[in-house]
């Protein structure tokens, strides 16, 4: 019986490996972060990984001492209060609220601050496109690509002109709504020139999965061009 739990569980461990590297690149994805936001969301999400894992070969360490034949020695005679209040009670409640501390001081750190380096970029969606608009002035705008500075801190204004939508760019930042009557501001932040995908992962109606958008990020010179009017 240990056996066979033994190669099940080297089983599940290789499967879930297999499955989950080859998301680990590609324009939508968060674990190939380009961007100090999207460097902190995906050192939370390894850190969670690797935490429950753990946990998890833990546990399935205990069920396979469950199995061992009573009187043999090999399972450790462990009084009732380790099992409830220690392993039951305690070791859960550690891990948890370490791990909630810890994503709240991250969550703390994407909060979108003042200062004097910060782009402040206008963004409207609708179905299914969104309208950019760059240093408040209307006249100044982009359907479906929004254009940053590389290297600096962005703060998108995010709302839309119908249904609530959400602003997502993977490997820059976090995900944010748009929401009828309101704004929400995100920042987001490309460490180098390039090409971002961005999406709306917001369900709100039949088309929204091609409701999505590319994020350009401008090295200085191409960044003051742009605002010069040379697309």
């Amino acid at each position: 019986m240990h056996a066979h739990s033994t190669r099940l569980l080297k089983l599940f461990v290789l499967s879930v490996t297999l499955g989950t590297l080859p998301g680990c690149t590609g324009d939508l994805s968060m674990l190939d972060p380009a961007g100090p936001a999207a460097h902190s969301i995906a050192t939370l999400w390894w850190v969670m990984l690797i935490t429950f894992t753990v946990i998890f070969v833990f546990v399935m360490a205990l069920l396979a001492l469950a199995f061992r034949p009573a009187g043999s020695g090999l399972v450790p005679a462990f009084a009732e209060k380790v099992w409830i209040i220690g392993l039951g009670l305690v070791f859960p409640a550690v891990i948890l609220l370490g791990l909630l501390a810890y994503g709240l001081w991250i969550g703390e750190r994407l909060m979108p601050r003042a200062g004097a380096e910060v782009t402040r970029i206008e963004a409207e969606a609708r179905s299914w496109s969104w309208r950019f608009t760059y240093g408040g002035d209307a006249s100044r705008t982009t359907q479906n690509v929004l254009h940053i500075p590389a290297g600096r801190p962005v703060d998108i204004a995010i709302t839309t002109a119908d249904v609530i939508h959400s602003f997502w760019v993977p490997r820059l930042a976090g995900k944010l709504d748009a929401i009828p009557g309101h704004i929400n501001v995100l920042r987001i932040e490309a460490d180098i020139p390039g090409s971002y995908a961005g999406l709306s992962a917001e369900f709100s109606g039949n088309g929204y999965d091609n409701h999505r958008f590319t994020v350009i990020a401008h090295g200085p010179e191409e960044w003051q061009r742009f605002l010069e009017g040379d697309q």
